[in-house]
Formats: structure tokens, C-alpha cells, sequence
């Protein structure tokens, strides 16, 4: 009789092997067979709501079409191009910029250009920097 338990909470295994024979090479072919039948239950586990909750999420940008990295291409603060809700912003003389709001990249954009809040939409800050 051969007996597997795989309990999904904790991904444990109990895997007992009862024979009235024994035949040594028979008895390594269940257990390996055990152990593959509980590593397939344990890649099959749903996320455990821990983990699940240590998912970054990204502000969205409905309101704001990002164009690029403002400083470099990796830069989280993106340079901010026309649109309907943008379309008030726009100067000749400065670049519209979006941050995510209270992030490091938006704190050091402060701290370097010295920028114009002009809005707040989806987890973005948008600012005016002006060109020098």
C-alpha cells in the first residue's frame, strides 16, 4: 500500500510505503515517484497572502502621457508630453516633468531644478521645470 499526503498550507510530505515484498529497486522508483507527485502539489500552491502583499505596484498614469526618463533613460520622474490634461501646463520655457509622489526620484528633482507644482493625478506629481 503505498500512502501520499501533501498538505498545501505548509507544502510538507508524508509519503509512507508498505509492501509484502521487498524488491529494493521497486521500492526507490515509488519513493522517487512520492517526492515528484509532492513537488508538483508544491509548484501548484497558490501565493500565500504574505507574499501576495509584497507586490510593488506602480502609480498609474491615465491622466499623463511619459515620454522618457527626464534625467536618463532609468529615471522614475519622466518627461511629460501634451494631452488634454496637461495641455494647461505646457510652457515654451520649461519641461513638464512627472514624478511618483513621495518618491526619492521626485525628491532629488526638487532638490536639483527647484520645480513649479502644477498638478497631482494617479500617484504623479507634475511639475514645470524650467530650462536654464
Amino acid at each position: 500500500m503505498i500512502e501520499v499526503t501533501i498538505s498545501k498550507a505548509e507544502c510538507a510530505m508524508v509519503l509512507t510505503i508498505q509492501m509484502n515484498f521487498s524488491y529494493g529497486g521497486m521500492m526507490k522508483q515509488l519513493a522517487g515517484i512520492g517526492l515528484i507527485l509532492c513537488l508538483i502539489g508544491c509548484q501548484q500552491m497558490p501565493l500565500q497572502p504574505e507574499a501576495a502583499d509584497t507586490v510593488i505596484r506602480s502609480p498609474t498614469n491615465q491622466d499623463l502621457r511619459l515620454v522618457r526618463g527626464y534625467r536618463s533613460t532609468d529615471d522614475d520622474c519622466q518627461l511629460t508630453g501634451e494631452n488634454a490634461f496637461t495641455n494647461d501646463f505646457l510652457d515654451d520655457a520649461a519641461d513638464l516633468v512627472s514624478c511618483p509622489s513621495g518618491s526619492d526620484a521626485e525628491q532629488s528633482l526638487i532638490e536639483m531644478y527647484n520645480p513649479r507644482q502644477m498638478a497631482k493625478t494617479g500617484g504623479y506629481t507634475v511639475y514645470s521645470v524650467p530650462r536654464r
